[in-house]
């Protein structure tokens, strides 16, 4: 398996490892539950370094991302922001998501899952070449989240500049952005392995706890944020994803991979999230009926936050308001609701 730089770091602090898309890193530290309300409650810190860092070059990076992706670049052109978008292929379908990161003067970083690295280095270059643009993998790199309502405080180690969320600051050595996955505020932090031993260290002196894969999980669940390759793969549109938004039509002459294939997709089902009063965690795969339809789900979790089983499910539109579905042989009753639980269920 390949590891990260802190990998030893893990090991020696009581890090459960296990094997992610073929990366060594720690489920939990020993209690999944506590380090997901501590998040929550006040902050963590989370190795995500697994994840591929692409650094564009050339006089048509713009260019090059407004017909790469369907959410439109333009609206961070020569600005420090970030973008979220889904990478599609030509039949619409999604092959990844990911986060395009302004750095000014029309330059552009592309941060995307550890699973997909080798594909998507392969695509960026494929059409790349039909522009003025290189793309730089940098397996190098590493990348620290910060999260949770305590965060604020803590960053000021690193940066005075106030950085809201999707904007970032940088320099030759670090990034940081407003940027994460669990619905709290937060940030990520770019840098190469030396400079992020340092960071990493000096948040753990601050006594911050290190958080496993297991509670960015069920925080990136509670918050309605999707998990491609469960909530969404290359057999789904963004109209079935609850992702619609990242379509951005409002440019009629940009063209972009996929925007053909997507007026003809089916756009009668969409993912929508569900809560259940009863015990049981339904997993990905189990049938949810109502009276007009029935679907999947997609992910399924016990939430720490809601003291409920929550999770999403791909449906008809026209699923109302309550459904079932049955955890081994008992048939449960489920309520349907926003995809983002934090909103709906606070």
């Amino acid at each position: 398996m390949k590891k990260t730089y802190l990998n030893h770091f893990h090991k020696e602090h009581g890090g459960y490892m296990v094997d992610f898309s073929g990366w060594e890193m720690p489920l939990h530290y020993g209690s999944q539950l506590t380090e997901h309300l501590e998040v929550r409650s006040n902050v963590g810190i989370f190795d995500v370094s697994h994840m591929a860092v692409f650094d564009l070059t050339g006089p048509e990076q713009q260019e090059f991302l407004r017909f790469l992706l369907p959410n439109d670049v333009a609206k961070i052109s020569g600005e420090t922001k970030a973008l979220y978008s889904p990478l599609l292929d030509e039949d619409g379908g999604i092959l990844d998501d990911l986060i395009v990161y302004g750095l000014g003067q029309n330059n552009f970083r592309i941060i995307s899952n550890c699973a997909t690295r080798e594909q998507n280095y392969d695509w960026l270059r494929q059409w790349g070449r039909q522009f003025a643009v290189d793309v730089n993998f940098r397996p190098e790199h590493s990348i620290i989240s910060l999260q949770g309502p305590s965060a604020h405080k803590h960053i000021t180690r690193l940066t005075n500049n106030k950085i809201a969320k999707f904007e970032l600051t940088h320099d030759q050595d670090m990034m940081i952005s407003g940027t994460g996955y669990t619905g709290e505020n937060g940030y990520e932090i770019v840098s190469d392995a030396i400079n992020g031993t340092k960071i990493w260290d000096q948040f753990i002196s601050d006594g911050i706890k290190p958080i496993g894969l297991a509670a960015r999980d069920t925080l990136r669940l509670e918050a309605g944020l999707n998990l491609f390759g469960a909530d969404m793969t290359k057999s789904n549109s963004p109209y079935d994803s609850n992702i619609a938004w990242t379509v951005d039509l409002n440019d009629k002459n940009r063209d972009f991979i996929g925007k053909q294939a997507l007026t003809n997709v089916d756009k009668t089902k969409v993912l929508t999230g569900f809560y259940t009063e009863e015990r049981g965690v339904l997993r990905s795969g189990a049938v949810v009926r109502t009276k007009n339809c029935k679907g999947i789900v997609t992910s399924g979790t016990w939430s720490p936050t809601f003291k409920k089983n929550i999770g999403f499910c791909r449906i008809e539109k026209n699923h109302g308001d309550i459904g079932t579905s049955f955890l081994r042989d008992k048939e449960i009753d489920l309520n349907f609701c926003n995809n983002n639980f934090l909103k709906s269920l606070t």
